[in-house]
């Protein structure tokens, strides 16, 4: 028996159709619709174009070529437009307690819009951070046919002054955060930080390096909701716009053969995710919005699968934070489809995976062009480190698990004295003012996704770490998480978080920590029976937040090692 084919208009019809919807209708035509477009497929196309940032600026200009190659394909499609957060701007202030949560945001707001105009299909076009995962958690909710564009990434900038510190380097957001705790130590010139300040950013796009947003926009393409190759070109390149207008093409191709996100991505897609992350040394903040996907995706994923795949994958791509290279570097090298050939050939992916392409991520892994004589993306013979960029500790101090980043990082142990802060901007004073030393151990709680809330990035002060010299010889430790910017031997999402009652609580300035990277612990020296008196002690504070969105968002959130989804 033949199957009957997709129904194009598998939800616009019930809002559109008979005498009974003229005042639908009657609403659209207001705005210009006619008849004709009604009677077409209804395609969302949702982007975050905020006037707030350069890492979405250029929204407005793909989502008009999405539309145009949804009309040219015989669609009618309707722009959405939806919030941002920008990461890099609020970080270190009251502010950045916002970010996160907008990723939850964004998410609803694009559900609630695709199911109450009933879209048929969906475009989803993300920039900064939080809006990638977002967008992608939209899509699977939504589950109706679709496909995600990353907005690109913005080009290096550069000093106009030779020499000193930051001269000669290609310049990203990162070097801003160094420049900040450089200055402060006395070791730039004011003329030098503002040289930095002035010319890190040269234009549009999202962060440079492979922090979240490219972490985040290489995922997806390995995870099948985005076409390969589509994501990793620069936001002010003329190919952009190129592959927006194909992506509204192929949104109807999709639509036409009943082909939904739910269909691409399974587990084994998040494995390939997971994989091409590791192989990168991509942002801790993959570990909370993979798992936060994988959620809408219907897929089972767990921390610890971050961690067993982390182990047998190869750090390849000499990326910033840590690395040499840029995420436009990375682009002209052959991008995440080299990666990912290298990772066929160590027989690191899981084959046959369906991508929105139509073709198998193998069969679009295959087509990668390799730039000769590139050094971005290593060989499987001479790899950076031999296991992956991120690791999942437990320990007494971390009973429900926690992130730290490997990649870059020689160091596989740390043993000091605790150095206790329950808010951000009181630890990157105590580091202006010296009272950080070698060997210390930084804490810093009541940062994490319920008792920050939000879930602060401690951006502004593993930047002032590395920026006093002190990024080797301090360890830090946090409820809380970091920027995809951060390197050091830095740990994050510690669960249970303080507010919840977690032993990160009850540390006191002084208490023994020790990090065993090699046995995956993350302990305090202290007896049981102190610890847990201490525990017993314990009582909650009063919530930072007693209204409003954060309030709420207190109250919803899950832990770190569930992705802090609002449940």
């Amino acid at each position: 028996m033949t199957q009957a084919a997709p129904d194009p208009r598998h939800m616009s019809r019930a809002l559109f159709d008979g005498p009974d919807r003229a005042v639908a209708r009657s609403m659209m035509k207001a705005v210009g619709f006619t008849d004709a477009d009604l009677s077409r497929p209804q395609v969302g196309v949702a982007h975050c174009w905020i006037g707030t940032m350069p890492c979405n600026w250029n929204h407005r200009e793909l989502a008009q070529q999405v539309m145009a190659g949804i009309r040219a394909a015989g669609g009618t499609p309707i722009e959405v437009n939806t919030i941002a957060i920008n990461d890099a701007i609020t970080t270190g202030s009251e502010g950045m307690k916002t970010s996160l949560v907008s990723r939850e945001v964004i998410a609803d707001s694009v559900e609630l819009v695709a199911r109450g105009h009933m879209f048929d299909a969906l475009v989803v076009i993300a920039g900064c951070d939080k809006t990638i995962p977002a967008m992608a958690m939209a899509l699977g909710r939504l589950d109706i046919p679709g496909l995600l564009l990353y907005s690109g990434s913005i080009h290096s900038g550069e000093c106009k002054s030779p020499g000193g510190m930051f001269g000669g380097r290609k310049l990203t957001i990162q070097d801003v955060y160094e420049a900040v705790g450089a200055f402060n130590a006395g070791r730039i010139s004011i003329q030098e930080f503002k040289d930095v300040e002035d010319h890190a950013c040269p234009g549009p796009g999202a962060c440079g390096g492979q922090f979240t947003a490219n972490t985040m926009a290489t995922a997806c393409e390995m995870l099948g909701i985005s076409p390969m190759g589509f994501n990793g070109i620069p936001a002010p390149d003329a190919p952009k716009a190129q592959v927006a207008l194909q992506c509204g093409q192929l949104v109807m191709d999709l639509l036409q053969r009943g082909v939904t996100p739910r269909s691409l991505a399974t587990r084994q897609s998040f494995e390939n995710a997971i994989a091409g992350v590791m192989a990168t040394g991509g942002s801790t903040n993959a570990v909370l919005h993979l798992l936060a996907m994988a959620s809408e995706f219907g897929v089972d994923l767990v921390i610890d699968d971050f961690d067993r795949i982390s182990r047998r994958t190869p750090v390849l791509a000499d990326l910033r934070p840590w690395g040499s290279y840029t995420a436009v570097e990375m682009y002209e090298a052959g991008g995440m489809a080299v990666v990912g050939k290298r990772l066929v050939q160590a027989g690191l992916l899981h084959s046959g995976q369906r991508t929105v392409t139509g073709l198998t991520l193998d069969e679009e892994i295959e087509r990668a062009v390799e730039q000769a004589g590139q050094r971005v993306i290593r060989p499987l013979a001479d790899p950076i480190k031999p296991q992956g960029g991120l690791g999942i500790l437990r320990g007494n101090l971390a009973p429900g698990g926690c992130v730290i980043k490997l990649s870059g990082q020689a160091k596989t142990a740390h043993r000091g004295p605790a150095r206790v802060y329950e808010r951000e901007e009181d630890a990157f004073q105590a580091i202006k003012d010296g009272t950080i030393r070698p060997n210390d151990v930084l804490v810093l709680r009541y940062e994490g996704p319920k008792g920050g809330p939000g879930m602060r990035e401690m951006q502004l002060v593993t930047g002032a770490l590395q920026g006093a010299g002190l990024g080797e010889t301090v360890a830090l430790v946090t409820d809380g998480r970091f920027s995809g910017a951060t390197h050091g031997f830095v740990i994050g999402h510690i669960v249970p978080e303080a507010a919840d009652g977690g032993p990160i609580a009850v540390l006191q300035d002084g208490d023994m920590l020790v990090i065993d990277v090699a046995a995956r612990r993350l302990d305090v020296e202290l007896a049981p029976e102190v610890l847990q008196s201490r525990l017993s002690a314990w009582r909650p504070a009063p919530s930072r937040a007693a209204s409003g969105v954060l309030a709420k968002y207190a109250r919803l959130v899950s832990d770190a090692s569930h992705g802090a989804i609002t449940t």
